[in-house]
């Protein structure tokens, strides 16, 4: 048998007790908009409208809600131009406009960035200190202000989780944050709306949901036989669906599909009974901290060479399931070529199918601060990221590199 080297690994072989309650109402298809305003009167009347660089009234989406509002006697504020990778000065923003206007309920409508970034409000107008002061430990959040959500980028899953990423530039942070109080309240999902997503975001969107799948599917001998193959179902409709959007981007079940994929992807189902924490999220995120890049586009890079990295006696059985249940690989003898063919499959579906930039030095990224990334990645971590496999800083550096 090949040997490959041997790492610690971090399983839990006891079944993992566990409470699963998701209480996100979620409303999809062509025609839920006529629901919007009883679903806000639920909660309030008085609105925080936040959103991106602009698309929403590109596409008309806009004047949609806009409408709704004047219809309905809805008061609202607008909180614009929130950032791809959320900054907390935005936040700042957001909750100085809540309480100048005394608002009570917050509509997010955008993609996980515009609703990470409204989940950091709803928290932080309870809170004395600034919100940043959530992200890092320093608050809690204890109450927050209810929010919906309109979603018009299938990628993250915010839309039915309670976590969020924000971005302090001053610092070179990028660090999540999360509470029970910051759960949308309900979410509106029409595929519709994504048919103007272009390629690279809606590449990046697919490899977003992959990538939160296989940080839930790659564990060891959890038990969780059922929740794996939910993962391995979620993969293989990304891999089935994502080449169709971008050959088709206005083809209603590929839209759908990928949308219901990246609610499911991290809703809190794929982990229950599981307790291995994420490994490749806390690399990427010290890349789109420091360099600004697509948070998909960095996880799509760095997830081959994680497994490349971690491939050992261990960790071949995990990988080799992985190509034959997802990608179909033929099984052979060695399983440690299989567990390659795995990885490598991988690799060229993102590169080739959904033609993603797969190195880093393709999205504008060298080797001057590698060093400093993986520090910062490990520290961030607690002195190592304790997923699967312990990837220490000298781990993470070699992943980086591998990446260049």
């Amino acid at each position: 048998m090949e040997s490959m080297q041997s790492f610690t690994i971090h399983n839990l072989r006891i079944r993992r007790d566990f409470i699963f309650n998701v209480d996100t109402k979620i409303l999809f298809g062509k025609d839920q908009m006529k629901n919007l305003a009883s679903e806000i009167k639920k909660y309030g009347s008085r609105v925080l409208l936040a959103y991106g660089g602009g698309s929403i009234k590109r596409n008309g989406l806009y004047d949609e809600i806009i409408k709704i509002f004047e219809e309905n006697n809805i008061f609202y504020k607008e909180l614009s131009g929130i950032e791809p990778n959320p900054r907390v000065e935005s936040a700042r923003e957001g909750v100085k406009i809540v309480k100048e206007n005394k608002l009570d309920f917050i509509l997010a409508v955008g993609g996980g960035s515009v609703i990470d970034l409204s989940k950091l409000v709803a928290g932080a107008v309870f809170i004395d200190g600034d919100p940043w002061d959530i992200v890092i430990r320093k608050e809690k959040i204890n109450k927050a202000l209810p929010i919906g959500t309109i979603l018009t980028l299938a990628a993250t899953g915010s839309e039915m989780d309670k976590g969020g990423v924000i971005t302090n530039p001053e610092t070179t942070q990028k660090l999540a944050f999360g509470s029970e109080y910051t759960l949308p309240k309900f979410s509106i999902l029409n595929p519709e709306v994504t048919y103007s997503v272009n390629a690279k975001h809606t590449a990046a969107g697919v490899a977003d949901i992959m990538s939160h799948t296989m940080e839930n599917y790659f564990t060891l001998d959890d038990g969780a036989y059922m929740q794996n193959k939910l993962s391995e179902g979620i993969l293989k409709t990304c891999i089935h669906y994502g080449p169709i959007a971008m050959e088709e981007p206005e083809n209603y079940d590929a839209r759908a599909n990928i949308m219901w994929a990246s609610t499911w992807a991290i809703n809190g189902l794929l982990s229950t009974g599981k307790e291995t924490p994420w490994s490749v999220h806390p690399m990427e995120h010290e890349l789109s901290a420091f360099y600004d890049i697509t948070h998909g586009i960095g996880l799509a890079i760095l997830t081959p060479r994680f497994l490349n990295h971690i491939l050992s006696d261990e960790t071949v059985d995990m990988i080799r399931a992985f190509g034959i249940n997802v990608f179909g690989i033929k099984e052979t003898e060695n399983k440690f070529n299989d567990a390659k063919r795995a990885i490598s499959a991988l690799h060229m579906f993102f590169e080739q199918d959904m033609m993603i930039p797969m190195t880093l030095g393709e999205v504008g990224i060298d080797d001057e601060k590698l060093e400093e990334m993986a520090d910062r990645a490990a520290k961030h971590a607690g002195g190592s990221i304790k997923g699967v496999v312990e990837l220490k800083k000298e781990d993470i550096l070699e992943i980086y590199k591998a990446s260049l």
